[in-house]
């Protein structure tokens, strides 16, 4: 039997030119990204869209960082420009709402959560003693009693402006420590509340919490009204 050479090395060029084809094909394919695998494609952000310098701004013109330890006064964006230090160990939430901002303290031990300080300014019609009876309102009495017998009011002038606070302990109806969740009866409560009537209007801070954590940082709200300025 004769073997045709001429047609087997023919066969064996095209053979070596078809592999040498698919695998420069394999070669520029793409490879699949894994489903854990970071994108590096376009720029980055945060998904909350915070600036990378973690400072939270409240109503456009008050800023402080959002981490705990920081004693940067504030400034009020509503109508009143009041402004305020708030305590180096309080963490700001910043601004959220009718809130100009937002503060939450560490709890006192043996207490399951801490206290928080909501300031608002404009937006609350009704007067000075008026939401001073609606936080009021917010308590009752274990045994069935007044809280308004039992709230302890008074006034005082703190850099040529009239401040009104009212301090309360009992059960607390007024809501939990996350805005816009139902209200929730808690036992046990303290109320530290302050109405400024600044130059441009009332500023409230009200503040809720444990009564042992309330004690513990009751000198750090009483010095937060101290720093108001006008």
């Amino acid at each position: 039997m004769k073997f045709n050479f001429a047609s087997a090395n023919w066969r064996s060029t095209v053979i070596l030119f078809s592999s040498l084809l698919f695998l420069a094909a394999c070669a520029d394919a793409p490879k699949p990204i894994a489903s854990g695998e970071p994108s590096t494609s376009g720029s980055s952000q945060s998904a909350t869209g915070q600036s990378s310098s973690g400072v939270a701004v409240g109503h456009g013109s008050g800023s402080a960082p959002t981490s705990a330890g920081a004693t940067v006064p504030m400034q009020s964006g509503g109508g009143s420009g009041l402004k305020w230090t708030p305590p180096s160990g309080w963490e700001n939430k910043g601004a959220s709402g009718m809130r100009a901002a937002t503060y939450i303290t560490p709890p006192a031990k043996d207490d399951s959560e801490g206290a928080e300080c909501a300031v608002f300014d404009g937006g609350i019609g009704g007067g000075v003693q008026a939401n001073i009876d609606r936080w009021i309102g917010q308590f009752e009495q274990a045994d069935g009693s007044s809280s308004a017998n039992k709230a302890k009011q008074s006034k005082e002038t703190i850099n040529g402006m009239t401040v009104t606070t009212v301090d309360l302990t009992g059960t607390y109806a007024g809501g939990g420590m996350a805005m816009g969740q139902p209200s929730t009866k808690k036992t046990g409560y303290r109320l530290l509340g302050a109405i400024v009537e600044a130059p441009g209007g009332e500023v409230f801070f009200k503040m809720t919490g444990p009564a042992k954590t309330m004690a513990a940082v009751q000198a750090d709200f009483q010095k937060m009204l101290k720093s108001i300025s006008k």
